[in-house]
């Protein structure tokens, strides 16, 4: 695996010039949806809400999920404890739980200072700590990037970005070799294999040796979603595909169910204003969610090791988005305070938007 890193490299410069194109037309889209639309209410683009929206209260993001054990990991990283960190994941990896284990780790990549980056010095032949590591990197790669358009970006922005990325791919990679039946570097190298533009096919075989270790991994499919939308050079055929795809092959209670409300959501976050509204709130659109829903968030059997408010809340907003109060105010009471930054980000402030489409959802059902 190591003689692939060169390769990384070399990719990553050929790719830059392609990766500000895209960069510039997901960033046009994030700013008008946050210039546009911050603080409306349930029905896009209906005017006279804002009033509504300022007066109610934001929704704190719950980075721990209402997760005890999450809480007390992202305890440890603070505290720079590697071993109390070690003793909440390295059972979860021993049990092979790869879904609970990435995202254990995904939501710790977000603390900053050096403890998590520099770990590998410390312990360099632990691929537990190499996957930590690699995680961390790559989220420091897209801090430095930071989430404005490419023109806003410096060169010298752009340059650190590929940097941090290539020493993740080199730790994850380090981590497959020592520890070849994890799933856990395979997530993040999809994640990676975006951001250096290595395009679909290289980050197609990354997810399908993901998944061969974890079948059903819905973080897994999450990444692959993300690679086929149309911001990323796929296109809105090829991402619903692939939703559809892993959702009919999934038995009742699976969480990927989820896969195909995010891809209603990258659509419509790719559409202009009036043309959206018409696609999420479609029929055909409207039933496919239902369907999703009652096979997976509905069901008696979704039960992720993992949390479940990731899907409850990219649920909660498809099916606000559609004007189904009645759907979305359902998940909304299961949600509670669980609010999470994606995808209410795709319409403003993700606090305050939650807080509004909650509102507009309970309240209707409650009449």
């Amino acid at each position: 695996m190591t003689s692939s890193i060169p390769s990384v490299a070399i990719a990553a410069v050929a790719a830059a010039s392609v990766i500000r194109g895209l960069s510039s037309r997901y960033g046009a889209q994030r700013s008008r949806r946050a210039a546009g639309r911050t603080g409306q209410s349930g029905q896009t683009g209906r005017a006279g809400r804002g009033a509504q929206a300022e007066a109610v209260r934001p929704v704190p993001i719950d980075r721990s999920h209402g997760d005890p054990e999450l809480a007390a990991l992202r305890q440890a990283a603070r505290v720079a404890d590697w071993p109390a960190m070690e003793a909440i994941l390295r059972p979860v990896r021993e049990r092979a739980d790869f879904e609970r284990l990435t995202f254990l780790i995904g939501n710790v990549e977000d603390l900053g200072g050096d403890f998590l980056l520099k770990l590998p010095e410390q312990l360099p032949g632990d691929p537990l700590v190499l996957s930590v590591a690699g995680a961390r990197h790559s989220a420091w790669a897209w801090e430095a990037r930071t989430g404005y358009r490419a023109s806003q970006v410096s060169e010298e922005q752009f340059k650190v970005f590929h940097e941090r990325l290539r020493i993740a791919e080199e730790y994850l990679y380090t981590a497959v070799e020592l520890d070849p039946d994890s799933a856990a570097p395979w997530y993040t190298l999809c994640v990676t294999s975006r951001g250096l533009e290595h395009g679909a096919e290289i980050t197609r075989r990354r997810f399908e040796a993901g998944i061969r270790r974890a079948p059903g991994h819905v973080g897994l499919h999450r990444q692959m979603l993300q690679q086929l939308c149309a911001k990323w050079g796929g296109s809105h055929e090829q991402m619903h595909a692939f939703a559809t795809g892993a959702f009919d092959a999934a038995p009742p209670g699976s969480g990927l169910g989820e896969v195909v409300a995010q891809a209603h959501l990258e659509h419509w976050l790719d559409l202009e204003q009036g043309p959206d509204d018409e696609y999420i709130r479609g029929t055909a659109v409207v039933q496919e969610l239902r369907r999703a829903a009652d096979t997976s968030v509905f069901h008696p059997a979704f039960a992720p090791t993992s949390s479940p408010y990731t899907a409850l809340n990219a649920f909660a907003m498809a099916f606000w988005l559609a004007d189904d109060k009645e759907a979305a105010g359902r998940l909304f009471e299961r949600i509670g305070d669980h609010a999470t930054k994606a995808p209410w980000r795709y319409r403003g402030d993700p606090e305050r938007v939650f807080a509004v489409a909650r509102q507009d959802c309970v309240k209707k059902r409650k009449k």
